[in-house]
Parts: structure tokens; sequence; C-alpha cells
């Protein structure tokens, strides 16, 4: 394994997956080598998203192009993937966040599932805990809020239908929902988007009275057999995550620092 080129893959896809909501909530976006930037625009205060995609010789070449957009796009809050972790944005009033691996996934089978849907199914508890992708919205508003609840996201609670992970994902090239049930009951959930190159899986979640239960793993699980397997997979981990992601064949790539802002400064 190239360890350079599947980072690269890993930040390319985080970035087209950045993109792809862009898209569908309507929002600003700017591409720049080495450097992509979504104005997120929920409500006026809502944190910006920007991701360094390249390595780069000159930390302050970068900086520069961020203050540029930062002054541009009046920004209150932000959030910055800095995977080469050369930067220091102390300067803008952000706060360098705990450290997180990026991880890829060589292609191949997935034990233990089945070649069609539902792929995880078995005895639990009395109840039965079944994976299936969201192919309508109905079912990927299920995605949404078990995302929203699980992960938690805090700042789109209560949950709003459309708010965090409208429908029009669905209809993005490579974006897939897949939701876990237990007992027909939404139970956990993740997405995946494929580029071409790489598919990546974000927002791995299950509901706080179903976690340690296995239904993250057998939703993970299903999308990565499902989602194509024969291209290699990549993620960025929590520490609650890692294990888990460890476990199914994943191995650290780089330890991504993100720099995040919560009120205007700098």
């Amino acid at each position: 394994m190239n360890t350079n080129s599947r980072l690269e893959q890993a930040n390319d896809n985080a970035a087209a997956f950045w993109l792809a909501q862009a898209r569908a909530h309507g929002w600003q976006f700017r591409v720049r080598p080495g450097l992509t930037a979504v104005r997120c625009a929920r409500t006026p205060d809502d944190s910006q998203r920007f991701l360094v995609t390249r390595h780069y010789a000159e930390p302050g070449l970068v900086a520069k192009e961020l203050a540029e957009l930062l002054d541009e796009w009046e920004t209150i809050r932000f959030t910055l993937e800095d995977p080469y972790g050369g930067l220091d944005l102390s300067r803008f009033g952000a706060t360098r966040m705990p450290v997180m691996p990026v991880m890829a996934r060589e292609p191949g089978p997935v034990e233990g599932v089945t070649a069609e849907l539902p792929a995880a199914s078995r005895a639990r508890g009395g109840g039965s805990l079944t994976v299936d992708e969201a192919l309508d919205g109905d079912s990927f508003a299920q995605v949404e809020r078990t995302v929203v609840d699980g992960f938690p996201l805090p700042a789109r609670q209560p949950w709003a239908r459309g708010d965090a992970l409208p429908e029009q994902l669905l209809r993005q090239p490579g974006c897939r929902g897949w939701i876990g049930r237990v007992d027909g009951a939404p139970a956990g959930a993740c997405l995946t988007c494929d580029d071409g190159r790489a598919t990546g899986v974000y927002w791995v979640a299950a509901l706080p009275d179903q976690r340690g239960q296995g239904v993250a793993r057998a939703v993970l699980q299903t999308a990565l057999a499902h989602a194509h397997p024969d291209r290699p997979a990549t993620l960025v981990a929590t520490s609650l995550g890692e294990p888990l992601y460890r476990a199914l064949g994943f191995t650290g790539l780089a330890a991504t620092c993100w720099w995040t802002r919560t009120s205007a400064g700098g």
C-alpha cells in the first residue's frame, strides 16, 4: 500500500463528500489546489468547512488563502482539517482539537456479510438486527435522525428532517445511506461516498441504547460489502470508533489535526 497515495485518496474523498453536501444544500464552495472550502449556510453563524488535501511546503500560503476566504465569507465559525499537521491557526482565534487517525482499508471481501441485502440478520435479545440501504426519502430521513441523535450532533437537535442531511444528498453521485434496525426500529446508520477511486465512510453511529450490541459493526460491514468493495475504503476515526475500524481491517495513514473556531476572532 502506498501510504501517501491512500492519504491523498482519503483527502480527496472527504472533499468530494463535503462538495456533495454543498450541492445538496445549495451552499457556496471553492476548490483550490490543495484546499477545498465549503460555506455552510444553514444559519449565518454556521461553521464553515475547510479541508487541506495536499501536502504544502509553505504553511503561510495556506494560512493566507484561508484568511482571504474567512474575510470574503464573513466567517464566524469554522473547522479546518489538516492531515499534514503543519498549520498553526491560533492567530485566527482557532483551537487545535485532539488529533484523529485517517484510516484506509484495502479492497477485499468483508467476512460475515452475505451477497444480498439485508446483509446482517441475527437473533438479538429476542429481536432481530437487519441492515438495508436507504433508497428513498423516508428511509434516508431515518439515517439522518440516527446520525443526529446517535453521533450525536447537538447543534442539529432537536432533529428536523433535511436540516443536517437533506434527501437531495442521495441524488449526488456516489452518495449512499445505510440504516440498521432492531425489530424494525432504527438503531444505527452510516453514509458512504464513492468518488471513483475510493469509498469514504462517514457518520458511523448507533443510538445510545444500542451501543455495544454490534449495531455499528453490522452497519459498517454491510456498507463496506456493498459500496464498491473493489475500491479502498477511507475514514477519519474517533477514539471510540478506532478499535472497530481496526478490527475490520482499517490501518492508520496519518494523524489529522482539526482546528476549530466557535466565535469571531483573529
